[in-house]
């Protein structure tokens, strides 16, 4: 008996084979373009090489991809129309999906349509099952896990409220008052205590509860000792201080959130026991009438390389890519952030995670945190481009361009409504790599937009880059963000046991004509750029700060341009700033790594401000032709004129989702 998968890969071939019809006589010489059409309302029994015969997947046309690449076609172009591309699973990208040099394999929507290539699942058959409080409901699949709910393409919050108890913290979790009402609320390890500002200013972190009785609620493990229990160290004089910021939790949390008694008009619950979506729908809202997407996929794309084969040549343009989720938070490692959505995970997480030699069985390299996902997530990769994508309603971070990403290209995108960080590049398991292939390496991010980021974990920043080199990020626009813009590197923090800065391959960073404001809504003790860590080996190769315009920071602890802790090799010239909160640049530290008495190395120069830093010249920190002002009409034209998108990216302001 044949196979239906046999026939399909039989039907492909000889599409393919009628694609290229003459390449194999006049030899890969002769290769010619060739291009795919993919619609929704397409059949993959179709042939798939016009407009009006397209594939119906994108499966399909990654397998007809493939098949021309053997043949030796080159360029090759899926073309996308507009509408819902739903996955099951994650459109994989390996070595086999490559182009090469002058002749890539792009994927791009069609003149004038959106492709929205989607994680999530239409809810339907809603019923109202209270009608007391108008509370309907609707059967899921048991498969699904999800902390996102759309109406619309408007994401609509989980049930929340307040701590309705008094509550004492315990090794285990917290006693209550005899009768704790939370103790006959339906499925309590569904419920999830957030505390802002918990380890940190800095931070937001989750942990699930286990189990609650009427006088104790006990927290699930391992989040909560990894939230409570982080080692503490001295520097030798008595002085303790933190290894991995703030200790621990301490206050009780500041919300409450996923507890059916709290839903309210224009929340959700899911009962994971009964498999159910509950819902108050708002007024005037007729909720069977309304597109309801529950973000069910954690990954919409892979495309993770290795050393010896990575992915490469690849295009990306036009796309939309929404509604997929991240669900580590709802297990019982939580979210016990340490910064930037990293977080401490595992069961002795909290005493030997990322400490390295500075604790027995510390594992290394020091700062090695767990990094959240990227919904759309690249490693091990070069000449990959994203132009005008759109990365909304995802539930973790945007777009990874993990460890290996080398000379890809970001520009003209969106990034918005996303849970976590909207874009990271590197990580931070890597500080000295043993081969080229494992340098994240020569890549640009420009020309987007990111605004409305972090909507989940407010923590998160818009672009987050861990240890890279010869990176440009250059003419972006940040706006109305929880927290930091753009935070670089780690690696600093021993200096607050006075010990060396961890060693990184960082170097010829450049951040500049940036464009960002309305941000530190939310947490504090961040900034529009915040750098952590060594950036290079001397001024010259290390990290510049140039041309960037900073208004309207919100929060009143941190700093507009922040180098923290062990922030060595940066040089800030020509930026302006102003309606800054908290004070315009911060700080200088003590240069541990050397220590020879001076400061970590920095150049602050030619900057246009608000109560800026006095001239200083001395121990490796050179402050000098700084101007201070009083309005943003003193910041030459040079810089403000400059500063964020392009001429010809400026229509991406006016983008919306297509969903």
């Amino acid at each position: 008996m044949i196979s239906k998968r046999s026939t399909w890969l039989a039907a492909t071939a000889v599409t393919v084979s009628a694609a290229l019809t003459g390449l194999a006589a006049h030899g890969a010489a002769a290769a010619t373009p060739v291009s795919f059409y993919v619609s929704p309302t397409g059949s993959d029994s179709n042939s798939g090489t016009s407009a009006s015969s397209p594939f119906g997947t994108l499966a399909h046309a990654q397998s007809a991809v493939r098949s021309a690449l053997a043949a030796g076609s080159s360029p090759i172009t899926v073309n996308l129309a507009g509408g819902d591309y739903r996955l099951s699973s994650p459109l994989t990208f390996t070595a086999a999906d490559s182009g090469s040099s002058g002749a890539d394999v792009t994927w791009q929507a069609e003149a004038g349509a959106s492709p929205v290539v989607s994680g999530g699942v239409q809810v339907t058959g809603w019923q109202q099952t209270d009608t007391t409080k108008n509370i309907w409901s609707a059967q899921v699949s048991s498969s699904l896990n999800t902390r996102q709910l759309y109406i619309n393409g408007t994401r609509v919050p989980r049930a929340s409220g307040s701590l309705p108890v008094s509550v004492k913290q315990t090794s285990t979790g917290y006693t209550t008052a005899s009768g704790d009402p939370m103790a006959k609320w339906r499925n309590p390890s569904a419920i999830e205590f957030v505390y802002r500002g918990g380890l940190g200013a800095w931070t937001e972190p989750r942990c699930p509860v286990s189990s609650i009785s009427s006088t104790a609620i006990t927290m699930a493990q391992p989040c909560w000792n990894n939230s409570t229990q982080r080692v503490m160290r001295t520097d030798g004089s008595g002085r303790t201080y933190e290894l991995v910021g703030r200790k621990s939790i301490t206050e009780s949390p500041t919300s409450v959130e996923n507890a059916y008694e709290l839903l309210t008009a224009g929340h959700w619950y899911l009962d994971p026991s009964a498999h159910r979506i509950y819902y108050i729908p708002r007024s005037g809202e007729t909720i069977n009438s309304e597109d309801v997407e529950a973000a069910a996929l954690p990954t919409l794309v892979s495309a993770i390389g290795t050393a010896s084969a990575p992915v490469h040549n690849l295009v990306f343009r036009g796309i939309q890519f929404s509604y997929a989720t991240d669900t580590q938070t709802s297990s019982p490692e939580g979210f016990s952030e340490i910064q930037a959505t990293y977080t401490i995970t595992g069961t002795h997480g909290y005493a030997t995670q990322g400490l390295c030699t500075f604790v027995s069985g510390g594992t290394c390299p020091y700062g090695n945190w767990t990094k959240m996902p990227g919904n759309v997530s690249l490693a091990y990769d070069h000449d990959v481009t994203f132009d005008h994508d759109y990365f909304v309603h995802l539930g973790a971070a945007g777009l990874d361009l993990g460890d290996g990403s080398q000379n890809d290209t970001v520009e003209g995108s969106v990034f918005t409504d996303i849970s976590g960080n909207g874009l990271d590049l590197a990580g931070v398991d890597i500080t000295e790599p043993t081969n080229a292939a494992q340098h994240t390496s020569g890549n640009t991010i420009a020309d987007n937009h990111f605004y409305n980021t972090s909507v989940e974990y407010h923590g998160g920043v818009a672009i987050d880059i861990g240890y890279a080199e010869t990176t440009t990020v250059a003419h972006n626009q940040l706006d109305h963000l929880p927290y930091t813009g753009i935070s670089v590197g780690w690696g600093g923090w021993p200096d607050k046991v006075k010990l060396p800065a961890e060693p990184n391959y960082s170097n010829h960073n450049l951040f500049s004509d940036n464009l960002i404001y309305d941000h530190m809504s939310v947490l504090a003790d961040g900034g529009a750029i915040y750098t952590n860590g060594i950036t290079g080996s001397s001024l010259a190769n290390g990290e510049h700060i140039t041309g960037t315009l900073v208004h309207d920071q919100i929060a009143t602890a941190g700093h507009g341009l922040y180098t923290d802790n062990g922030s060595s090799y940066i040089t800030i010239t020509g930026n302006g700033e102003y309606n800054i909160a908290a004070t315009v640049w911060g700080s200088k530290h003590t240069n541990y790594t050397l220590n020879n008495g001076t400061y970590d190395p920095l150049d602050i120069e030619g900057n246009y401000w608000t109560n800026g830093p006095a001239d200083y010249n001395a121990k490796a920190v050179l402050i000098k032709n700084n101007t201070n002002i009083t309005s943003a009409g003193q910041i030459p034209a040079s810089i403000t004129n400059n500063a964020g998108l392009e001429s010809g990216f400026k229509s991406i302001l006016n983008w919306q989702p297509a969903r």
